[in-house]
């Protein structure tokens, strides 16, 4: 059976000219064609309330946005995270998706855990990719930030909930890179797609 496969567009500029929705569209697109079912979750088009103190202390059940988020990501057996860096963070409206989806209480209600603290009846076999966009250089990145926000949406989100198998794509630079570069990254994104990888 092929995977079925949840993106998860985290750029939140709605001007929707950046580099991260075109390498997003190019994953899409031939990942459809080559068979596998695809469902996208647009960061910024959904209609939710922003996660607030009061709500979260009386853990509020989700709204249908957040739900309709939860059970793609449910059915998915992998997924692939296309989001920005902003100033060394992703942007709030991201993270505060990420905090709505995994506080599920089918997710972080139980106490059960296994021996390595993830919760017992977490989806481990679920795979997923992050490809994250930068305006400095990837090594720069690397070297001076120690991919902080990167290794916190592994552990502290996916890697949480059993989401294993998790690989990544930093593509630095964007606001310099010419079209020569900008056609390889979204030729390899095309590639990935078709691989469902």
């Amino acid at each position: 059976m092929k995977k079925q496969i949840a993106i998860v567009q985290g750029h939140v500029d709605p001007r929707g000219r950046q580099l991260g929705r075109a390498l997003a569209g190019a994953y899409a697109t031939s990942a459809e064609a080559a068979g596998f079912r695809v469902e996208v979750i647009d960061v910024l088009r959904l209609k939710r309330p922003l996660l607030g103190a009061a709500a979260h202390a009386e853990r509020a059940a989700p709204g249908p946005a957040i739900r309709d988020a939860q059970a793609a990501i449910a059915r998915a057996t992998h997924v692939v995270i296309f989001c920005p860096l902003w100033l060394g963070a992703m942007p709030v409206l991201l993270r505060d998706f990420w905090a709505q989806v995994f506080q599920a209480a089918e997710i972080s209600a139980s106490t059960e855990v296994s021996s390595d603290g993830v919760p017992a009846h977490a989806p481990r076999r679920k795979s997923a990719r992050i490809v994250m966009t930068l305006g400095m250089p990837a090594v720069f990145y690397r070297s001076y930030f120690g991919t902080y926000e990167l290794k916190s949406l592994e552990r502290d989100f996916l890697g949480f909930c059993g989401i294993g198998s998790i690989r990544e794509n930093l593509v630095g630079a964007v606001e310099t890179q010419d079209a020569q570069r900008r056609d390889k990254w979204l030729e390899r994104m095309r590639g990935l797609g078709r691989a469902g990888a």
